[in-house]
Order: C-alpha cells, then structure tokens, then sequence
C-alpha cells in the first residue's frame, strides 16, 4: 500500500520536532529540585510575563518571594500576574514597567525602585529578543544589543548599591548557547555597515556572558565570598 505524501511529511515533521524537543531537554540538563525557601526576599525579573520570565517569577513566588516583574507591556504583565498569583496564592507579586530598548524607561524603573524599594536580593535580567530585523532602541542603539544587554547593562548599574546594600545577594544573567559563536564587533558594533539578526543575536548574547564574568569578579567579597565562574 502506498502512504499518502501528505502522511509522510507529516511524520518527518513529527520526528523533526521530537528530535529538537529532545535535544533542547538534553541541552538544559535536568530540572532544578531544591527546597529552599525565600521568604522575605525581593526579587525582580525582567520579562517576567512570558516564557523562561515567566515561569521564573512563578517560582520565585512559589517560594514566598516578593516579585517585581518588570516588563514592557502591562497588560500583558498584569494578565501573567494573576496567572502566577492564582496558581501560586501568592499575594506579593507587583507589576512594574521597564522597557529595556529605552533608557529612560529603565532610569524611570530604578528610581522608583530604588525609592520604595528596602533592598534588592536577587536581579534576573531575564527580558530579551532574538533574530529580530534591523531596527534600534530609543537611542539608536541596535535593538538585540541594546535590549538584550545594554538595558540590563545599566539597570543593573542603577540598583548595584541596593544590591550591595542586601548582601548575601545575586545577580543572574539569562544568556543563550548562541554567545559561543559570537564576537564582539568594535568596527562595527552598531550593525551600521552590515546588518545580520543571527550575528547580532549571538553578539548580543556574548555580551552577557563577558558582563557577567566582569561582574563576578568585581563583586567578590561584596555580594558573596568567592566567584562563581572559573576560566
């Protein structure tokens, strides 16, 4: 009996999507099982109302934290906010706008963070984009580089002393398996010459990882003990 064309790309299709779920399961290694608790700790993360963002801050209220979720769409923070708070009971979790393509946007955040705010344990930079076509942030920045690191890059600046201020604290920086073909491009850094959204991308992504390197060695002794990250 012949098979329908139709039922064969369907099954390629199938084992395709099997074979890149499986692999991503592989990539990330098994899940995270720890018990601990964080009550009466603040937390903020960025993009927290979608995807990796999101079931962060679920867990993080899971745990009794109090979340600030920072995001740039409100109604859609707003929605994944009682999405988090009904599933959790969690009735410390506070939405907040940071749009990290916009400095003032960001500068706006930690002020007002900063105002209100007693202290800051964990940071998630966590909000990014990818593979986007060529556009820039508020201030002509290009936009992977500029929401993906630059916005973090100064708001974690603009909360550093809060940070310090709440030792033993953390600093965690969402990067991505692209960084590893990424180069910093100084000839070129705002993709004005030459423009690709994978190079951009894993530029963006390669950023991170050499700030959070700088970060860990700079902040020994005054968020933690010793450095997490060893060459």
């Amino acid at each position: 009996m012949k098979v329908p064309r139709y039922l064969m790309v369907l099954t390629g299709v199938g084992a395709f999507s099997g074979g890149v779920i499986i692999f991503k399961e592989i990539l990330g290694g098994s899940n995270y099982t720890g018990t601990e608790r964080l009550d009466g700790k603040t937390v903020i993360v960025t993009g927290a109302n979608t995807g990796i963002g999101r079931e962060t801050a679920r867990e993080m209220a899971r745990r009794g934290a109090r979340v600030i979720m920072a995001c740039r769409d409100m109604d859609k923070c707003l929605e994944a906010r009682k999405d988090i708070a009904w599933d959790t009971r969690s009735t410390s979790l506070y939405c907040l706008e940071c749009d990290l393509a916009s400095q003032e946007s960001v500068r706006r955040f930690a002020r007002r963070f900063n105002r209100k705010e007693e202290r800051l344990d964990i940071l998630i930079n966590n909000a990014g984009i990818m593979r986007c076509p060529k556009s820039f942030t508020t201030e002509g920045i290009e936009l992977q580089l500029g929401t993906n690191h630059m916005g973090h890059f100064l708001l974690t600046n603009l909360l550093i002393d809060k940070i310090k201020a709440s030792a033993p604290s953390r600093i965690i920086n969402v990067s991505s398996v692209a960084h590893a073909r990424g180069k910093i491009n100084f000839e070129d850094l705002n993709s004005e010459n030459h423009y690709d959204e994978g190079e951009a991308y894993a530029q963006s992504k390669l950023a991170n990882i050499l700030f959070t390197r700088e970060l860990a060695e700079r902040l020994v002794g005054k968020l933690y003990e010793t450095p997490f990250m060893e060459d």
